[in-house]
């Protein structure tokens, strides 16, 4: 998850962005600032990877305010007033929004934002000697409901792909997320989850039986079939085939 900060001084200016950061699943609002010292202590008492700033507050301007920062996160400076774009660039924000801001430029800022921390964060991990084979967590966290909701690996049953949300299925709850299939896909441990249909994620270990081209899993203690994709079988099959006596 990628830490936010929204630091402002017109509440509106605040809810758009809370609106748009709600809609981005990488993204973790910890608190929306309403001038630079509010965001000053944000950031001593978290870790903040990027931070939405508006130039124009009283008492400290956000680019007297980012001057004062020895480290700073990822900065986004947004303003009504184009006139700053040069010295805001100076500073190395990684991006300049003009209000209104649409959701589309929104978006690209944020897409900018994440390629640069991912890089940042992969640095890191090779100076420090770390490894991408090492074994990681056996959980992640999803946004649901305005929360961030704690998932384990192994309670999993099965993903479901419903448009824009997907619905992870486990056996006493299940929970809505907005978020792609594809996208979802791509951060699981592709050794214990494989995509079997394009609206279905299945935990491997959770196969009960192949019947014909579907598969069978137990949800809530009754036989559920999901259907297996013509794309998908052939990958499928030889998985289990691996396994099989």
């Amino acid at each position: 998850m990628i830490n936010v900060i929204i630091v402002d001084d017109e509440p509106l200016a605040q809810d758009v962005l809370e609106t748009y950061v709600e809609k981005v699943p990488d993204l973790n609002l910890i608190a929306k600032c309403s001038n630079a010292f509010e965001a000053n202590e944000a950031l001593k008492e978290n870790d903040i990877d990027l931070m939405f700033l508006d130039i124009q507050m009283p008492q400290l301007t956000g680019i007297d305010f980012l001057k004062t920062l020895t480290k700073p996160p990822l900065v986004v400076f947004t303003t009504a007033y184009p006139n700053y774009a040069i010295e805001g660039f100076e500073l190395n924000a990684i991006d300049y929004l003009l209000k209104p801001i649409s959701v589309d430029r929104f978006m690209k800022a944020v897409n900018k934002a994440i390629e640069q921390i991912e890089l940042q964060r992969k640095d890191d991990g090779s100076a420090k000697g770390g490894s991408t084979d090492e074994i990681g967590p056996d959980y992640f966290f999803v946004k649901a409901d305005k929360k961030l909701v704690k998932v384990r690996f192994n309670d999993i049953i099965y993903i479901e792909g419903l448009k824009d949300y997907v619905i992870i299925r486990m056996e006493d709850s299940r929970v809505i997320t907005l978020q792609t299939m594809k996208s979802l896909e791509e951060k699981l441990p592709s050794e214990i989850f494989k995509r079997i249909h394009r609206s279905y994620i299945v935990n491997v270990e959770k196969i009960n039986a192949v019947v014909g081209n579907m598969i069978e899993v137990l949800e809530k203690g009754k036989a559920k079939h999901l259907p297996i994709g013509k794309n998908y079988r052939e990958e499928l099959l030889e998985l289990i085939n691996q396994n099989r006596i």
